[in-house]
């Protein structure tokens, strides 16, 4: 008889319980907080997912500094990493009661991803072992205590303790969500780093797989911050003045991320600071117009796609017509928008966004999180060992109580 965390499959509808619940996300781009009130209704196969709200808030300027600072300090102060850990808690307390505010209804529980500002999914030697780590700031208590509703988070540990990369965690929602019994589905998601997950036609959750492709916005974002003081390339205005260097495209194409098999993952780790002011440099070796470093930045994220669309995904996919469905901040980007689908033209693939089967692109990811804390608070596993490498399903997350 198979242990509890190794049935991918819920138990019968009569264990589970109908929830609403709050799925806060703050992604890699530290741009701010997405919270997504969710009904999840159980069903045999998979829980049904209905999204009452979502609500965007920013992050005030000087979190957003100070978060990215954590992330690529290669020194940090503790004190300070710990009194963020607490101020996270605080921002998403007041993100989740101001949701309340606006969309009144009674909330049973909270799926809390964090913000992440340290991913190394490899295990590296330290200290005479190896050790492979992951960690998320946001203190759960201090939600808990603010909301007075259980809180779920940090998410991704159990899934690296067990051989994992402790990403990509949204593929459940991918599945319970867009599977299809006759159409391939592949599931695009453009926020600071790009993650895809497979579904061919027909398939169950143990037969999808899923991947981190590279940077999504997040090398746009940085060159939009250093040349022009944005914090984006609003509408990919900035990309569609420029042009693409295509000796400096071909050369960061060329790096051995791209063409490594899945499961992977990546992070700030290996396209942030460092990376974004290497690729800039090199692109002023060849132009002075930050305008077209943006567009190849542009034009980076939208090759890496079609890389592993090649490489990995087209192998992997049944005999039917293809969709391909984009979310994710980069979704609103009209020039990357354009770019992934001139990549993808010779794959026949037909492409939309999340918002064309009732979920907006925004919201995606905070509503991943949602679905993830149903599961663990019904001791139901959230990762799929397919797409994160994991030696086997498990539960998710740890609860704070209120």
């Amino acid at each position: 008889m198979k242990r509890a965390s190794q049935q991918l499959l819920p138990r019968p509808p009569l264990l589970y319980k109908a929830m609403t619940v709050a799925g806060i996300m703050s992604g890699t781009s530290a741009d701010g907080m997405d919270v997504a009130l969710v009904r999840i209704t159980p069903r045999v196969e998979a829980p049904r997912l209905r999204l009452l709200a979502h609500f965007a808030t920013p992050y005030p300027a000087a979190i957003r500094k100070e978060v990215l600072s954590a992330m690529n300090a290669r020194a940090a102060s503790v004190a300070n990493l710990s009194r963020l850990h607490w101020r996270l808690g605080q921002l998403y307390s007041k993100a989740i009661l101001d949701a309340l505010q606006k969309h009144p209804t009674k909330l049973d529980l909270i799926g809390c991803h964090g913000q992440t500002i340290y991913h190394q999914a490899t295990s590296q030697r330290y200290c005479g072992a190896s050790v492979a780590c992951t960690w998320q700031l946001g203190e759960a208590a201090g939600i808990a205590a603010a909301t007075g509703v259980p809180v779920v988070s940090d998410f991704r540990p159990a899934d690296l303790a067990l051989g994992g990369q402790g990403a990509p965690l949204v593929p459940l929602l991918d599945w319970v969500y867009f599977r299809h019994t006759q159409r391939n589905r592949v599931l695009q998601n453009l926020g600071g780093i790009g993650n895809l997950t497979v579904i061919p036609a027909g398939a169950s959750a143990s037969q999808i797989f899923a991947f981190d492709t590279g940077p999504a916005n997040m090398v746009i974002d940085a060159l939009a911050e250093i040349c022009f003081q944005k914090r984006y390339d609003r509408n990919g205005v900035i990309a569609a003045r420029g042009r693409i260097l295509d000796p400096v495209l071909q050369e960061f194409l060329a790096l051995p991320y791209f063409s490594v098999p899945p499961p992977k993952s990546s992070g700030r780790e290996q396209f942030g600071r460092e990376f974004s002011q290497s690729f800039l440099a090199r692109c002023k070796k060849i132009s002075r117009r930050p305008e077209d470093a943006i567009a190849t930045a542009t034009a980076l994220t939208a090759g890496s796609i079609r890389i592993a669309y090649e490489k990995f995904v087209q192998p992997a996919l049944r005999a039917a017509p293809t969709d391909f469905i984009v979310a994710g901040g980069g979704a609103n980007n009209p020039t990357l928008m354009q770019a992934i689908a001139a990549e993808l033209a010779p794959f026949h693939t037909h492409i939309s966004t999340s918002d064309s089967f009732g979920l907006p692109a925004a919201a995606k990811e905070s509503v991943a999180f949602a679905l993830l804390a149903y599961q663990t608070w019904h001791q139901r596993p959230g990762n799929l060992p397919a797409a994160t490498g994991a030696s086997r399903p498990t539960i998710l997350g740890k609860i704070s109580y209120a």
